[in-house]
């Protein structure tokens, strides 16, 4: 386990904030946990930490949870009383803007969700009325999850495409037609709440290394496979945003030659060939090609998702199916040890389509991302699918708002 290098506070009183952030997360990773711990952890005094607990206690953020629990002797003295954090003593609002929907849930300090509620969006829709139906959205949920609108620290936001985290406008989303669209001004303006904008995978791998998989893991990949192909980095605990944004690997060039053209406008990209549009584009052409097989009388039916009957004709027997996934897989795989012999990822979270098809694909995934890195570099890296599943998104989004809002500024809080 690598140690977090926010962990670390300082007695100085011209950094009580700093302080305050490392007492917080502490609390996070490792409650219950005493005041004397606390210090030994941070590096703070015993009397900087009495004097902060006391803040937060007073504001109700910190509880007192009976006594610590220690493995090895302590000596002499009294058993030490320990802390934890009360989750419910503040809330955030986690948006997550996705191609044709928008997800907004309430949660708790943990990350939890407590309140989801979904909204679709026509393409059509201008970016404006789409974040303004989004604004009431935001109201309406934390109005029906019964929450104190005083308690609620901010709003995060984790919007598709290329985002400026630092001015909240989202540049340039190719898949909703956006350029240029002020995110975080525009919501703020009608929510009247602190607003917090980035990548929505940026925010995904944020969530896993706060409050996932990540937790113990220094270099955390996020990457995430739908309409387009994305992906978050965290390094040290903290978000790689890199000078004007990070994590496009879908517009890494895998086919430098006969590639398809790619909404960027170059071609050969990873997300020609894995996204959920070109899968489904070629097991129609499949399908085509032998109109009484297992995979057309599974496009046929309607009761589920295009991309999950296409994964389950799969699962039926469908060769061609199979190995045209596979394929795909192959791709994914290539992209990943490319990932690799970049960033040297410890844990790689492979979500979106890849998730929703683990069974068929993750095989081949893992076996190329192995073969291909370079030298051992893909037999101590560790791909899963994301800790919190079709809620990845939404949650996401709500760490964005608690690491900005709450963990990072923690002054503000009490």
């Amino acid at each position: 386990m690598f140690t977090r290098r926010s962990l670390t506070g300082s007695s100085s009183s011209a950094i009580k904030s700093h302080n305050l952030r490392a007492i917080l997360l502490i609390l996070l990773h490792h409650a219950p946990v005493s005041r004397v711990r606390i210090a030994q952890l941070t590096g703070l005094s015993t009397t900087t930490v009495t004097n902060l607990i006391a803040e937060l206690v007073s504001a109700g953020i910190v509880a007192e949870d009976g006594l610590e629990q220690v493995t090895a002797p302590r000596g002499v003295g009294r058993p030490r009383t320990a802390l934890r954090l009360e989750p419910e003593s503040r809330y955030a609002v986690g948006v997550h803007i996705d191609v044709g929907s928008v997800h907004v849930a309430v949660t708790d300090l943990f990350a939890r969700p407590l309140c989801i509620q979904t909204l679709e969006h026509s393409l059509d829709q201008s970016a404006e009325d789409v974040l303004a139906a989004t604004a009431d959205l935001v109201t309406d949920t934390i109005r029906s999850c019964g929450v104190d609108p005083a308690r609620v620290v901010g709003t995060g936001v984790g919007a598709s495409g290329l985002v400026d985290p630092y001015t909240g406008i989202n540049v340039l989303a190719p898949n909703l037609g956006w350029r240029d669209v002020p995110v975080r001004d525009w919501l703020a303006a009608r929510l009247k709440l602190p607003v917090f904008v980035d990548n929505n995978v940026r925010a995904m791998a944020l969530a896993e290394a706060l409050f996932g998989a990540g937790k113990d893991v220094y270099v955390l990949a996020f990457v995430y496979a739908r309409v387009g192909v994305g992906a978050g980095f965290v390094v040290g605990g903290e978000l790689y945003r890199g000078g004007a944004g990070a994590g496009e690997i879908g517009h890494v060039t895998i086919m430098a030659d006969d590639g398809e053209p790619c909404r960027c406008g170059n071609a050969g990209c990873l997300e020609t060939l894995v996204s959920e549009p070109a899968i489904v584009r070629l097991a129609r052409d499949i399908a085509a090609g032998d109109p009484r097989g297992i995979l057309a009388a599974h496009l046929a039916q309607g009761d589920t998702s295009t991309i999950n009957r296409i994964f389950d004709a799969s699962r039926a027997g469908d060769a061609a199916t199979r190995a045209m996934l596979e394929d795909r897989a192959r791709y994914m795989g290539i992209g990943l040890a490319n990932l690799v012999n970049t960033l040297s990822p410890e844990l790689i979270i492979l979500g979106g389509i890849f998730a929703r098809g683990e069974d068929i694909l993750f095989p081949v995934v893992t076996d190329t991302l192995r073969q291909r890195a370079f030298a051992n570099l893909g037999e101590s890296v560790r791909v899963q699918t994301p800790t919190f599943g079709r809620h990845s998104g939404v949650i996401g989004a709500g760490a964005l708002a608690l690491h900005a809002f709450f963990y990072e500024q923690a002054e503000g809080t009490t």
